[in-house]
């Protein structure tokens, strides 16, 4: 049984080192306002802090309404990357969407946070 407890907290320790392979600029980001069918995009940077080169495994959205882009390349130490999230904005109100970031060997994924309001575009006379 203490073996499985220091087993369980060196794994849990690990993980939560592993976080700190990458330093992101920021994890959220607020549009305010956006027009309605005029896209949104935000670009999150980081930088590998670690002494080994990371990679994303995956970058995925809770929906089809945000794409995130990122490069499928290593990122080597000390060096910076970005990845690119771009919400459609068709549909009008208020709006808050995750993303999730998992790099390679690091088991909690990263969560990146965008959010604003979508108006009406207004019409021309």
């Amino acid at each position: 049984m203490k073996k499985n407890l220091v087993l369980f907290f060196l794994l849990i320790g690990t993980g939560l080192f592993a976080q700190g392979d990458v330093a992101f600029k920021t994890t959220t980001h607020s549009f305010g306002k956006v027009k309605q069918h005029v896209p949104a995009t935000f670009i999150f940077t980081f930088t590998n802090t670690s002494s080994k080169p990371v990679i994303i495994e995956f970058a995925t959205a809770e929906c089809g309404c945000t794409t995130p882009e990122y490069s499928k390349e290593a990122i080597l130490k000390g060096k910076s990357s970005e990845i690119k999230v771009t919400y459609n904005s068709e549909n009008l109100g208020t709006f808050k969407k995750n993303v999730n970031v998992k790099f390679v060997n690091v088991v909690q994924p990263i969560v990146l946070t965008i959010d604003g309001e979508v108006e009406a575009a207004k019409a021309d006379k």
